[in-house]
């Protein structure tokens, strides 16, 4: 809608505008979550007499398994990554757990952040679990900057 798009637009020109302020590019952590499709067949050797036809395999599933991969990263690599298990998907409260253990894994990960002045700022986007209730009353008191993510 051209309403999501100037507002956008505005969003963009405002972090370019604060960009050219003060850097904050590698202050940023970022987020998502990915269907992962797969396929593992369990294939047997099977030997046949020379000269005789090999027995025949048939198709893999074209709608094999699936998980959910949640994967979080900043400018030096991932930070922390889940695999949901099959079928398993996002729940505010889920996501609200996967936050405190992102957290545990950045102080990990990157000490640095605990001496530094800036604050980590949070890039996600608008699922519902993202802005459920249990999730908003963790970021607030995370001392995380949520970056805002238009429509």
């Amino acid at each position: 809608k051209p309403r999501d798009v100037e507002r956008r637009f505005c969003m963009s020109e405002m972090l370019l505008n604060r960009h050219k302020k003060k850097p904050f590019l590698h202050c940023i952590v970022t987020g998502d979550e990915k269907w992962i499709h797969y396929d593992n067949p369990k294939r047997q050797r099977s030997y046949v007499k020379p000269g005789q036809p090999a027995k025949s395999t048939p198709k893999p599933n074209i709608h094999g398994l699936k998980v959910m991969l949640c994967i979080w990263w900043d400018q030096k690599g991932v930070l922390y990554y889940e695999l949901l298990k099959s079928g398993q998907t996002i729940t505010g409260e889920l996501y609200r757990q996967q936050l405190i253990r992102l957290k545990q894994a950045i102080a990990e990960k990157r000490p640095e952040w605990t001496t530094r002045h800036e604050k980590l700022i949070f890039h996600h986007d608008n699922a519902r679990p993202h802005v459920a209730v249990p999730v908003k009353n963790y970021l607030e008191n995370a001392g995380w900057e949520i970056l805002p993510h238009p429509p």
